[in-house]
């Protein structure tokens, strides 16, 4: 059987018929992709994504866990550093005991001094008899008082005669003195007094300063070797 083109056809002048329109001839022009074919290419690239992402996590994980070594290093040194703050707290704690025992009175002994301060004003002014009974009763309590002072850990702080300290000295005034050198202590106006290492009150002190020259006897001076 003789098969004619229809191309040819067309080209000698035949009347061309139209065109299917159909869904069914455009399927039949473009060849479609197999469905089967379609959803098998789609899984294998699913699978593919997977197989890369599980790969990736593994590497992760490989490098990320520590070794046996190194956890044991790790271990070893946690335990290190636990007992050394271990150690720092107990030393904390017993320093802390040891100092709440010492200056429990410290408030106590403070608001003492006062006290004690009118108390030895009155002894100097009963000194003026020391024959007497009220003498000799109040040197017997300030016996006591310096026994209970020293139990306690205070201390008078020395100051008479010696250089100002700032740290344990507070200077009332200033006086010119000859005898003496400038910044060394005339006299106490207020005994001090410490407890241990903590100062519970400064001595109040009168320090001595250099005498000034007098301008008066310079032009005399000058005069005479004139």
């Amino acid at each position: 059987m003789l098969r004619v083109d229809r191309r040819e056809v067309t080209g000698i002048g035949l009347p061309m018929q139209h065109e299917p329109s159909s869904e069914a001839d455009i399927e039949e022009q473009d060849p479609a992709v197999d469905p089967v074919e379609a959803e098998l290419g789609v899984e294998q690239e699913k699978a593919g994504g997977a197989d890369a992402e599980e790969g990736a996590v593994g590497e992760e994980e490989d490098q990320a866990e520590p070794t046996a070594e190194e956890q044991i290093a790790e271990w070893r040194e946690r335990a290190i550093r636990a007992a050394a703050d271990l150690e720092n707290f107990r030393k904390r704690m017993e320093r802390e005991k040891r100092e709440a025992r010492c200056y429990a009175n410290q408030s106590l002994l403070e608001e003492l001094l006062p006290v004690l301060d009118n108390f030895q004003m009155g002894l100097e002014a009963a000194s003026s008899d020391p024959d007497s009974m009220i003498y000799r009763g109040m040197e017997m309590v300030k016996k006591q008082l310096d026994e209970f002072l020293v139990s306690q850990g205070v201390e008078e702080i020395s100051a008479e005669e010696e250089l100002f300290d700032p740290s344990v000295h507070e200077a009332v005034s200033q006086e010119e003195c000859v005898d003496l050198e400038e910044g060394m202590i005339l006299r106490v106006i207020r005994r001090g007094y410490r407890m241990s290492d903590r100062l519970l009150r400064p001595a109040n002190v009168v320090v001595a300063r250099a005498p000034e020259p007098d301008e008066r006897s310079l032009p005399s001076e000058e005069g005479e070797n004139k």
